[in-house]
């Protein structure tokens, strides 16, 4: 009996600790990392395998900590408080009116569950679920208007195929750059790239240099490289796809790598973290028979000791080597190649700083840049010198804006943007200023930098920079095309997802099945 006494005091600790965690959790996540959406948050927790654990080890601690302190600031009410009043039950037995205690409805108790109750609401608003809900609610037909098929269009390769180095660096925008070419900065924390920029074909927002907006289902890792390699938007169910462990990886979609494979070219990818993260190594494999470089591979072929990990995986300046050798074997093959590749030293949070790195801003993540600046820079140089340099179209693109935000000042309003350069482009772009564009552009535009002509000018959702023709972007504006790509899409589910979407709906329907069984 004593230990039932007990159970209300256990209980009401108990809704605390949860409230305190909530709360402290979905505040650190909404006010220091641009989260776009809950979806990013559902494909993060659904496919956390590989993650990097140094690189969230901070917030991991603060999350730790800010729970203890919200704990012990909900605690303090009960603490200072000496009002306390129980509820009974009266029932009548044999005629005689009795009455039980209910201890456990105290004030204390009432409180505790209320702000239980409170905090979850809050959390959730906190992280964008309501919205999403409403989402789902809501049907786009955006996908069935708008959606061009690659396979449905006509794709005119040159008769001497470019080769194609696709440079996907994490975090990568133009706030980096200096005020005086558009940029963020009083003094630019990528100087090399800010100068590559304004020698190439760098599309822009606005009249110096700018970039593309990372609208809904394109910001964070894996959406950035399917809007990119895919030319549409990245969407999670609630009850749906987890993009990892099913038949198929967007299967009725047609990327990049699809059709460099139809057309004779070696795809591979190269990454310093573990490709199976975010479902990266099916999308790969399925789109394009990639021949995947990533962490595991390294230690498989003996380059690293097999429990050898930093940050993700391994440095950018190994990503680099590595990608050297890779690009140098394609090249003794005969074929076209396209090699890509994905950087990992300056994601949040802070980014990781290589010893050999130079140290002349206050803020680590400043380094970073500053120094993942001068390995892309040096890379870049090197393809410029190879017997293949000439035939090889170079794109470095971010991935999406970093989301530490509270790393650059947008306090003027500044719109910040995904950077974007395209080096030996076989085509001339008759307007890259001033042009609103999303990374999903970047699909058809790097096919038409190879000098492949693009019937129609558009692929996916994207359209083709170097033409003369709108982007969706440009022809719908902002709030409308960006409200469309957050709805609900049956198209995207059915056609685009394909086998996985009905595989998932299948599994749904024989556990709510089982569910009524029992």
């Amino acid at each position: 009996m004593k230990f039932l006494k007990n159970v209300p005091k256990v209980i009401k600790y108990i809704l605390l600790l949860f409230a305190a965690f909530a709360l402290a959790v979905s505040t650190y996540i909404s006010t220091c990392y641009d989260v776009g959406s809950f979806e990013q948050l559902l494909y993060t927790v659904r496919n956390a395998e590989g993650t990097g654990m140094d690189s969230i080890k901070g917030g991991i601690i603060i999350s730790i900590t800010s729970t203890i302190i919200v704990f012990i600031v909900l605690l303090l009410p009960i603490a200072f408080s000496r009002l306390k009043t129980k509820i009974y039950l009266r029932v009548t037995i044999k005629k005689k009116k009795r009455e039980f205690p209910i201890s456990y409805f105290s004030h204390k108790f009432l409180y505790c569950f209320v702000i239980f109750v409170v905090s979850v609401l809050v959390a959730l608003n906190n992280l964008d679920f309501y919205d999403y809900i409403s989402r789902q609610l809501h049907v786009s037909t955006i996908y069935e208007e708008q959606y061009v098929d690659p396979n449905s269009v006509t794709l005119t390769f040159p008769e001497k195929k470019q080769n194609l180095i696709y440079i996907f660096v994490e975090s990568l925008e133009m706030s980096s750059v200096s005020w005086a070419n558009g940029g963020n900065q009083y003094v630019s924390y990528i100087p090399k790239l800010e100068q590559m920029a304004l020698e190439n074909t760098s599309f822009s927002n606005r009249d110096t240099l700018g970039g593309a907006v990372a609208i809904n289902g394109t910001d964070w890792t894996a959406a950035g490289m399917i809007a990119q390699m895919m030319g549409i938007n990245m969407k999670v169910n609630i009850n749906g796809n987890d993009y990892s462990g099913y038949s198929s990886f967007l299967g009725g979609a047609t990327g990049i790598g699809d059709i460099l494979k139809k057309n004779g070219y070696n795809n591979y990818f190269l990454m310093g973290s573990e490709a199976k993260f975010g479902g990266r190594d099916e999308m790969l494999k399925q789109h394009g028979d990639y021949e995947v470089y990533d962490l595991d591979a390294a230690r498989n072929d003996g380059k690293l000791p097999k429990d050898y990990k930093v940050w993700w995986g391994y440095e950018d300046s190994k990503l680099f080597e590595y990608a050297k050798e890779k690009a140098t074997e394609a090249y003794k093959t005969g074929k076209p190649f396209n090699v890509s590749m994905l950087t990992a030293n300056t994601h949040f949070w802070d980014g990781y700083l290589e010893k050999d790195c130079p140290t002349i801003y206050d803020e680590q993540y400043a380094n970073v840049f500053y120094c993942a600046d001068k390995m892309v820079a040096e890379f870049v140089d090197w393809v410029k010198e190879q017997p293949f340099g000439e035939d090889t179209t170079i794109v470095i693109a971010g991935d999406h804006p970093t989301m530490q935000y509270t790393f650059y000042d947008v306090s003027t309003g500044y719109t910040r943007t995904v950077y974007n350069v395209f080096i030996n482009s076989k085509v001339e772009a008759s307007k890259i200023k001033n042009r609103d564009t999303t990374t999903m552009d970047y699909f058809p535009t790097t096919l038409a930098a190879m000098g492949v002509k693009i019937e129609g000018d558009r692929l996916g959702l994207g359209t083709n920079l170097f033409s003369n023709k709108p982007t969706l972007l440009e022809e719908m504006g902002w709030e409308k095309f960006n409200a469309e790509l957050a709805r609900r899409s049956i198209f995207y589910d059915e056609k685009l997802l394909g086998d996985s979407y009905y595989e998932i709906q299948k599994t749904v329907q024989k556990e709510a099945e089982k569910a009524s069984e029992d």
